[in-house]
């Protein structure tokens, strides 16, 4: 496929041979973004773990500083007597058996879906409709809770959760091209931070191989791990 002027000239501010400081790296994406839009900014860090292995399993949730710019749409499932809790901590929709229907009708027009324990065992039928699209809540990152309000306003203020892919990599968008260069790094950062402290004791040898910033249809930059700050 062909690529316009404007892409040959972004490709042309990286080099591809050079790992960039997390700083650099950090301001080179905006430079280097040519879509019309506010484009994401994404972070891959390739780890060294076998993910086939439980003990080398890596998932997490942080919370960004800085937020990732985007409105994240939250469904709470809640029942009747959390409904007015989940209202005012920001959920864009709030109820419980009519919106079990409306996803089982292929209804999954949000980002984050947030529920309390005793409404589980009514989701598990629709794992087929949520598990695909990573939309299926899990106490482990915080979406299956009594305290709704805490949930709903910490996705809202930019918390997200992670997960290693099967070939070791976690892929997560840290914000916009629209932040401040410092922003980008400071939310880069804590992500990367995030993943140092989950290190498995099961995993051998270098652990952060290697870090990509890209922006959405950006060449990606190559993040040298040295130049994080601890």
């Amino acid at each position: 496929m062909a690529i316009t002027r404007k892409q040959k000239e972004a490709r042309s501010k990286v080099d591809s041979s050079k790992v960039y400081s997390l700083k650099d790296a950090s301001a080179l994406v905006k430079e280097i973004t040519t879509v019309k839009f506010d484009a994401s900014v994404d972070l891959a860090v390739r780890l060294g773990v076998d993910p086939r292995k439980a003990n080398q399993m890596v998932r997490g949730v942080v919370t960004l500083p800085h937020g990732t710019g985007k409105d994240v749409k939250v469904l709470a499932l809640v029942t009747p007597d959390k409904e007015a809790e989940a209202v005012a901590a920001g959920a864009d929709y709030v109820g419980l058996d009519e919106y079990l229907q409306k996803i089982k009708g292929g209804w999954t027009d949000v980002d984050v879906i947030i529920t309390m324990p005793s409404v589980m065992g009514k989701l598990g039928p629709l794992g087929r409709v949520l598990g695909p699209r990573g939309l299926m809540p899990n106490p482990k990152t915080g979406t299956v809770t009594m305290n709704v309000a805490k949930a709903v306003q910490e996705v809202k203020a930019g918390k997200i959760d992670f997960k290693v892919d099967k070939t070791g990599i976690v892929h997560a968008a840290i914000g916009k091209v629209s932040f401040d260069a410092q922003k980008i790094q400071e939310n880069a950062n804590e992500l990367i931070q995030t993943l140092i402290k989950l290190k498995p004791t099961a995993a051998k040898g270098d652990y952060i191989k290697s870090i990509f910033m890209s922006s959405t249809m950006s060449p990606s930059v190559a993040v040298d791990e040295k130049s994080i700050s601890l």
